[in-house]
């Protein structure tokens, strides 16, 4: 077990080491060139702040709250399959390092927007513990001979997931987003702070906030004047080509909207938005907001605000979470100690 986390904590330092997409391993900078050529999506941009969040996740002291919480038993060593997504560079590595901590094999499908990072980096991870490798097996074809699953996916694919794995213990995750509650006192670093938990990766992620509570009367400015240090996401050609789309979309269907020429904002209750905009509702008191997201629970990947609000995170951190923010809620290293 100290094996495992030493090396957590060396990829980790070498993460955190990176510049820009460069680290100092020669296969993964080849990973992430292809993985460029491949996803549109994955921009030197947002593939740096991956590289960046990871490295502060994995970082020793935070590897030690980590382990701290758990019981380390050792299961009868079992094999996982893992249906990844591919939204955002990374995404699955979480689910990864935690069978890989947990003792088990895993039988890995990646989506097919993400097909080079996480084979590179688990070729990384086991080079620095040897005894390791071989236990994470990365696959195209349809999963088969497991024990138990951890699948994410869309609401859709969910109730597929569902049903095809319903005879092994598993973890199916939704659809989900991040929400942000504002008092109206926030300084103007906490808004610039608030348009990167929106416009991170592109608003692509399940943490990036989706929907806002603002108080009533609230100026709406403040909101563009936080977004606009990312003014240049509209250079991006597929960002830019979904603002035009989904801009087409309120107008034909005749819904109201303010937009800054690259990012949209409508008055809704939505836990989800199209690219490139975001819904705002206003409320009278901060009781009826908390009220409401705990009836929507099952909607809510993060609640981002003032520390005041019951489990909510400060400002700029939707996409930096820590290894015990577990998606959807589910804490998928004590299923896995636990099978």
């Amino acid at each position: 077990m100290k094996s495992r986390f030493k090396a957590l904590q060396e990829l980790g330092t070498l993460l955190a080491s990176a510049k820009d997409t460069t680290t100092a391993a020669p296969a993964l900078n080849a990973a992430i060139e292809k993985a460029q050529q491949a996803n549109g999506w994955f921009t030197p941009t947002a593939i740096g702040h991956a590289l960046k969040a990871w490295g502060n996740a994995l970082r020793k002291d935070r590897l030690a709250q980590w382990q701290s919480n758990y019981n380390w038993n050792s299961p009868t060593p079992k094999t996982i399959g893992l249906v990844l997504a591919g939204n955002i560079p990374f995404v699955g590595l979480h689910d990864l390092i935690c069978v890989w901590l947990s003792g088990h094999k895993a039988i890995v499908k990646c989506s097919s927007k993400d097909p080079f990072l996480l084979p590179a980096l688990v070729t990384l991870l086991e080079s620095f513990a040897p005894a390791e490798k071989g236990r994470l097996h990365f696959t195209t074809a349809p999963l088969k001979d497991f024990d138990a699953v951890i699948a994410t996916g869309s609401n859709n694919t969910a109730r597929y997931f569902e049903h095809y794995f319903s005879g092994v213990p598993s973890v199916i995750r939704k659809n989900r987003n991040g929400v942000a509650v504002l008092t109206g006192d926030e300084t103007e670093a906490e808004l610039e702070a608030l348009g990167a938990d929106m416009l991170h990766y592109f608003g692509l992620g399940c943490r990036n906030v989706a929907q806002l509570f603002l108080p009533e009367g609230y100026d709406l400015n403040n909101i563009f004047g936080g977004l606009f240090p990312y003014k240049d996401v509209i250079q991006v050609q597929k960002y830019a080509n979904n603002y035009d789309y989904n801009k087409a979309v309120f107008l034909m269907s005749d819904i109201a909207f303010l937009e800054n020429g690259f990012f949209m904002l409508r008055e809704a209750l939505s836990w989800s938005a199209p690219i490139a905009t975001a819904s705002y509702t206003y409320y009278n008191d901060l009781a009826s907001v908390t009220k409401l997201l705990a009836e929507n629970a099952d909607k809510v990947q993060c609640v981002i605000g003032k520390k005041s609000l019951e489990n909510a995170l400060p400002f700029g951190t939707a996409q930096q979470p820590q290894l015990w923010d577990y998606a959807d809620g589910v804490d998928t290293l004590s299923f896995l100690l636990e099978l």
